[in-house]
């Protein structure tokens, strides 16, 4: 698909030029990580790295994207706009986040309360926006029903319009402040979250073409498994310009960074797979696709509560990764053996997401 190759390719280009122009800007003025004196020693050695990188992240999607459908003359679609709303947000409550880390010269930025509200409100306007603005046919980038491969029959909305709206928006909340904390989470080491997302982005590449291609609404669609997404082709034409900007992140990104994504980056890319996620109705899928998010955050769920029940650690240090070094891996070790459990999580989930097409030789 042209627009999804245009996507990828320009916000490559931005993020991979644009990335050494924005150090030096940070360079500047003096915006650099600071590192915990409680961590691993090793961290000690990139205290003063720029970072505020995931501007870099968000423009290079958002600049990707735009131009993709300017080049190739295709039409924006309310799903992917509101999946870019959902990672600029919460960029915005990620790089207030660092930016008080910056000035007051601290590991502490936002208060967990802080960061959870503003959270909570940008997820609460996409989950409104989402039920709220439908297409042509009458649907909704986002549906009431939990998903797994597709709708299930479990429908929010069972217990009437008022209760259904209350739950709907703890729901994407959930799996909003779930996915973009899990990335937060995850980025502690060089690259490490960066990778991760380009395998996960990628699948949702996929995800949304195999959608647009088995479409009900499409001629000779095969009505047990086709896919009521109203969207697809535009949610993959953004998930390729956001795997594209990863890539080109991750050139300067990768051990020894020359530049950290910090709050702003991981909190808008998890708010990015946590939308892609809901407008592609595979939300209970992303805890495969995002499995190891999802290990790294059990892996602080874990060691807080054995803490607290029995005053012993379970792990050296959470998250994981900090574990493994404490235990003497090297870093680039670490990346690299996580991003091969991100892969392997991923291969499983597009393997369940296509197998009931295999299973039936339903493709068309």
């Amino acid at each position: 698909m042209k627009p999804v190759l245009a996507a990828g390719g320009i916000s490559l280009l931005v993020a991979l030029l644009g990335t050494p122009l924005y150090i030096k800007f940070l360079v500047a003025r003096g915006y650099g990580q600071f590192i915990r004196d409680d961590g691993p020693t090793t961290h000690h050695t990139k205290r003063g790295t720029p970072t505020m990188g995931g501007a870099v992240l968000i423009g290079a999607t958002v600049l990707g994207y735009f131009l993709a459908h300017l080049v190739t003359v295709t039409p924006l679609s309310a799903s992917a706009l509101l999946v870019m709303g959902l990672m600029v947000g919460l960029g915005l409550v990620g790089f207030a986040d660092d930016f008080i880390k910056i000035s007051k010269a601290r590991s502490l930025g936002l208060r967990s309360w802080q960061k959870l509200l503003g959270q909570f409100g940008v997820g609460t306007v996409f989950a409104v926006l989402g039920l709220t603005l439908t297409n042509d046919d009458g649907v909704a980038p986002a549906s009431s029903r939990i998903s797994f491969l597709h709708d299930l029959p479990f429908d929010l909305f069972m217990w009437g319009p008022v209760v259904g709206y209350v739950l709907f928006v703890v729901w994407i909340n959930l799996l909003i402040a779930g996915t973009s904390n899990g990335v937060n989470l995850t980025d502690g080491l060089d690259g490490l979250a960066t990778g991760a997302t380009v395998l996960v982005s990628g699948a949702f590449v996929l995800i949304g073409i195999w959608q647009f291609n088995q479409r009900c609404t499409r001629l000779g669609a095969n009505t047990a498994l086709c896919y009521h997404t109203p969207h697809p082709l535009d949610l993959a034409i953004f998930a390729g310009a956001l795997m594209g900007a990863c890539v080109g992140f991750l050139w300067w990104n990768a051990s020894p960074a020359k530049i950290f994504m910090g709050d702003t980056g991981s909190l808008a890319l998890g708010g990015a797979l946590a939308g892609l996620a809901i407008t592609t109705r595979t939300e209970l899928l992303m805890i495969i696709l995002g499995g190891l998010f999802v290990i790294i955050t059990m892996s602080v769920i874990i060691q807080v509560a054995s803490f607290k029940m029995t005053g012993k650690r379970v792990f050296r240090m959470a998250p994981l990764q900090h574990h493994f070094e404490l235990k003497g891996w090297n870093e680039v070790t670490i990346v690299i053996r996580f991003w091969i459990v991100a892969g392997i999580c991923v291969g499983i989930a597009l393997a369940l997401f296509y197998t009931p097409w295999i299973v039936v030789g339903g493709a068309v």
